[in-house]
């Protein structure tokens, strides 16, 4: 809602506020404050409406993930890099069901700004390998699933990368 440097502005206001009430004596409005910027601080590394889109996501609302992805105006100002993944991330999982070759470039921008945790970028991997799969293109899907496989600490995926190996023997 608020662009990222405004939200770091907030955040030191409120931690300047936090010590005035500190040297007054009050301290549990300085801790309040505290808390109050470690809000703001959060919300600068993590977007508020890529958090709301994950949710609409979680209960299988496309409509309403696509709608809180829509607010976000111009990704490349307002987000962190590893925001953008996200951001282009949950615009290919959108897409893959409505239209494969604007879902495959998604996700190859979300894998080329990165995103923060393994598993989120395997599972990106896994799911652009299932879309070249589709497009018959053997070698690309191969090479997508071993990456995929390797960055797969937890065995999360394992069953589905599995799955997309004895269907890709098929091709």
């Amino acid at each position: 809602m608020f662009p990222k440097f405004i939200k770091i502005v907030i955040a030191i206001a409120f931690l300047g506020y936090a010590v005035y009430q500190f040297i007054e004596g009050n301290i549990g409005n300085g801790i309040a404050m505290i808390f109050l910027a470690g809000i703001f601080v959060f919300l600068y590394y993590k977007n508020e409406l890529i958090l709301l889109s994950f949710l609409r996501l979680r209960k299988q609302d496309f409509d309403g993930t696509q709608r809180w992805l829509n607010r976000i105006k111009k990704p490349e100002s307002a987000l962190t890099q590893k925001q953008q993944g996200y951001f282009y991330f949950l615009h290919g999982v959108i897409e893959a069901q409505k239209n494969l070759t604007k879902a495959e470039r998604h996700f190859k921008k979300a894998i080329s700004l990165g995103l923060n945790m393994k598993h989120d970028l395997a599972m990106a991997k896994l799911s652009l390998a299932g879309i070249v799969m589709q497009k018959r293109r053997k070698r690309e899907a191969t090479l997508l699933l071993n990456e995929a496989k390797k960055l797969d600490k937890q065995n999360m995926l394992a069953d589905q990368i599995k799955l997309m190996q004895q269907q890709l023997k098929k091709i």
